[in-house]
């Protein structure tokens, strides 16, 4: 995959990153980065830059790996679901051999009471 090469300012400082990601995509990162720093700096003017973007850092962590685990549970929730529709999808097969048996029976029962008449 091609290279690219985004500029971003975030914090006030300018960064250059190389990426396999769209520019505008990272610009969208540096942005809202950036902004969250800014908001964090705003409600307390004693913090200093790092600090802002330790926070923001911390905070993205934690719904990173909140995410994380809900996709997992996701995940296993539809591992259960596809468990279940198999496990479904075979006892219709029973019933539907079973339906079938019992007909074929029920036809047998029929022609010797039609040839008992």
């Amino acid at each position: 995959m091609e290279k690219n090469k985004v500029q971003v300012k975030i914090g006030g400082a300018s960064y250059t990153i190389i990426t396999e990601d769209e520019p505008e995509y990272v610009e969208g990162l540096a942005e809202y980065l950036s902004d969250e720093m800014r908001s964090i700096c705003n409600a307390n003017p004693a913090l200093s830059m790092t600090q802002a973007a330790v926070l923001v850092a911390l905070d993205q962590t934690d719904a990173c790996r909140k995410a994380t685990a809900s996709s997992d549970n996701l995940r296993a929730q539809i591992k259960d679901y596809l468990e279940d529709s198999a496990r479904a999808r075979m006892e219709v097969d029973v019933a539907r051999r079973e339906v079938e048996r019992l007909n074929r029976e029920i036809s047998e029962l029929r022609d010797k009471l039609a040839s008992r008449k």
